[in-house]
């Protein structure tokens, strides 16, 4: 079995405590957390009314306005955070070699808008 070097080279974040890498290593730096009491719906009938929610973030000024209308915010996240980190790692070229490239995506609880506004 080859063993293959993974090398990190870019960083992009959308998060409660930062709409960019540089934005959030201050926030975490200072001692920031993000959690705060829930703006987005009302909590009232909730056991717990607080959250780490994003704020400032207007996926219009990073995506297409028609694509943002039938994508949930979650996906403008994750959207936003993977071009930070292909514009951090310098990736320019088209098409990328699927071989040498990774994406390692994270969401604590994505679709949350879509969740309370059907249920």
């Amino acid at each position: 079995m080859s063993r293959r070097r993974v090398v990190v080279t870019g960083l992009g974040i959308i998060s409660p405590v930062g709409n960019s890498v540089p934005e959030a290593w201050a926030q975490l730096c200072a001692g920031r957390s993000g959690i705060g009491r829930i703006t987005r719906f009302d909590p009232a009938s909730m056991p717990c009314q607080i959250a780490g929610e994003v704020k400032n973030f207007d996926p219009a000024q990073h995506l297409n306005p028609k694509e943002v209308r039938r994508m949930d915010i979650f996906i403008h996240y994750g959207l936003v955070a993977a071009m930070e980190a292909l514009r951090d790692a310098g990736v320019t070229a088209h098409p990328v070699d699927a071989e040498r490239v990774g994406v390692c995506i994270g969401s604590g609880i994505g679709g949350l808008p879509m969740i309370t506004d059907t249920g």
